[in-house]
């Protein structure tokens, strides 16, 4: 059997743990392995920590959208031998999200928060995203906390800051990480309720499907394991870890794979 956490966010894209971090709380908890499925990037591929003790992979989270039935879609990529591929799709996407939020943060300054970008934790050290606006504002005492009144009336519910990007589309998304060589995976299809996507996308080369995950509940576990079993794919899971950049975020290690994708991944990687 392997222990795997298959879904985690590290500060490469928009979570709150370095690599470092994780990698010690993967050891910690005795898992077998974990992979940073960093959203839109494929940079910490050439950068990951080593551990005698836990096997640390590189992944991808690509964000898209289905603009014709109005459903956001997360595709996870696994063992791509291609990143140059994935990048250069998925780039675009980091660079819309940077300029979303730097709009957001000119507006917020005309508001008088005076935020001061130089200051502020970036993903990679490049792109900012609302969770670093957010922790800034917090860090420097103008707002009480992350998740709190300010976030919900500024970032969402037609607040000054409640406007999106542009995203792929999922199809798009698929074949990119198949191009690549690697295995396409549809993230916590219960949390996006995405389902009816599954048979397209898996005629662009899906690979898999997340079981495991903290919004799928146990209805929408049923209808993984349905479509699972009707198109041949395999199973995943993960904690989806974001650390202090999600609201009740689990930690690493509280969400495991399923062996059929565990067992897929990782043996295929040796």
């Amino acid at each position: 059997m392997i222990k795997a956490d298959m879904h985690i966010h590290s500060t490469i894209s928009d979570g709150s743990y370095s690599m470092e971090e994780i990698v010690a709380m993967a050891e910690k908890r005795s898992l077998d392995a974990i992979v940073f499925t960093e959203h839109d990037t494929l940079s910490h591929a050439s950068k990951l920590p080593e551990s005698d003790k836990v096997k640390v992979a590189a992944g991808v989270e690509i964000s898209a959208f289905d603009y014709k039935k109005n459903f956001r879609v997360h595709v996870l990529g696994y063992n791509i031998k291609t990143p140059e591929i994935v990048e250069r799709v998925v780039h675009p996407t980091l660079e819309a999200r940077h300029a979303n939020s730097m709009r957001q943060i000119e507006i917020l300054n005309r508001n008088g928060y005076k935020i001061d970008i130089d200051k502020m934790p970036k993903t990679d050290g490049t792109f900012i995203y609302k969770q670093h606006i957010m922790d800034w504002l917090v860090s420097q005492g103008k707002v009480d906390e992350m998740f709190g009144e300010f976030y919900y009336s500024t970032f969402k519910n037609n607040g000054i800051c409640h406007f999106d990007i542009t995203y792929l589309d999922p199809i798009k998304a698929v074949r990119a990480i198949k191009d690549a060589g690697g295995y396409a995976v549809l993230a916590h299809s219960g949390q996006q309720q995405n389902f009816e996507l599954i048979p397209e996308l898996v005629k662009a080369g899906l690979d898999g499907l997340e079981l495991n995950h903290h919004a799928n509940s146990d209805k929408d576990k049923i209808r993984i394991r349905e479509y699972a079993d009707k198109y041949n794919l395999f199973l995943t899971g993960g904690s989806d870890c974001h650390g202090r950049y999600e609201p009740n975020s689990p930690e690493v290690g509280d969400y495991i794979a399923e062996q059929s994708g565990a067992e897929r991944i990782f043996d295929a990687g040796r």
